[in-house]
């Protein structure tokens, strides 16, 4: 009788754990979760970033002027990224964090700034400044760099695990000093201290010259490859190399220092922007971070 109930028992639990287990019969698959899907629309926007994103020298000399921002700005003869999106008063449902003379460093300050406001999408533009220093050996380094856009994204992952980033790449700076060195005027401008690292003595054709500009150019493709490649692995995040490529002339520079955008610059980076966000598919999906 004792043997019998003792393999009853053994029959019965050996039948409940092979039911039990993750591949018995009866188990239900797992499911993978969908990736969250781009959206085209967002219905809220912050800004971040440098002295590009607050639109200074735009309007008067040594000012900020955010009302022409390409991002958030308000006036219509910019036609900003939030006045494009935001269909119910975009003033309401857009913020600028950005600061004059702010480096990859200062990123996560305003990112935890913005994170209160629940952006449906941030925009970032930062960088320049990491490489327009005093000289080259000033620039932050690609290793830096790189390590500091990874800490601002898991900083915004944290907080804005749904948020959208759209991230424009550093201008091209070697292109800003060929198109604005053709003013005399710009070029006094430049002696008061404005990008040494890439502005100085602009009509310095020698190879020590050249070389020097070569590595700063050099280091805004390193940042703009970090920023490519760290984007690329988060799914709500794009970024945008047009604005490295983009063929601007001295119309879109700023008239007080021909180094920052004017109007028609901050129209042109709004446009830019606006197309990339716009866009169904990922314009950079499936290419490589290379070669930017």
């Amino acid at each position: 009788m004792a043997l019998a109930t003792t393999s009853a028992l053994l029959t019965t639990l050996t039948a409940c754990g092979a039911d039990s287990t993750p591949h018995g019969r009866g188990a239900a698959k797992p499911t993978a979760k969908p990736a969250p899907a781009w959206r085209t629309d967002p219905a809220s926007i912050a800004a971040l970033g440098d002295s590009i994103t607050v639109g200074f020298d735009a309007c008067t000399v040594l000012s900020d002027c955010p009302e022409v921002s390409w991002s958030t700005g308000t006036s219509p003869k910019v036609d900003s990224l939030a006045h494009r999106l935001l269909k119910k008063n975009p003033a309401a449902h857009s913020w600028n964090y950005a600061r004059t003379g702010a480096l990859m460093s200062d990123l996560p300050q305003q990112i935890t700034a913005a994170a209160a406001r629940r952006p449906e999408l941030v925009t970032v533009l930062i960088g320049a400044n990491d490489a327009c220093r005093s000289d080259v050996g000033a620039m932050t380094s690609a290793a830096d760099f790189r390590g500091g856009f990874e800490r601002s994204m898991k900083t915004l992952r944290h907080s804005l695990p749904r948020t959208q980033v759209y991230v424009a790449a550093v201008p091209d700076l070697l292109r800003l000093w060929s198109e604005g060195r053709k003013n005399p005027l710009g070029k006094q401008v430049w002696k008061l201290g404005i990008c040494g690292s890439m502005l100085r003595d602009p009509d310095d054709l020698t190879k020590p010259a050249q070389d020097r500009r070569a590595l700063v150019r050099d280091r805004v493709m390193a940042y703009n490859e970090a920023l490519a490649e760290v984007c690329a692995k988060d799914t709500l995040c794009r970024f945008d190399r047009s604005v490295f490529d983009y063929r601007f002339t001295g119309q879109q520079l700023s008239t007080w220092d021909w180094f920052h955008p004017g109007l028609h610059g901050q129209q042109q980076l709004a446009e830019l922007a606006f197309r990339t966000i716009t866009r169904k598919e990922n314009p950079l999906k499936g290419e490589a971070a290379s070669g930017i």
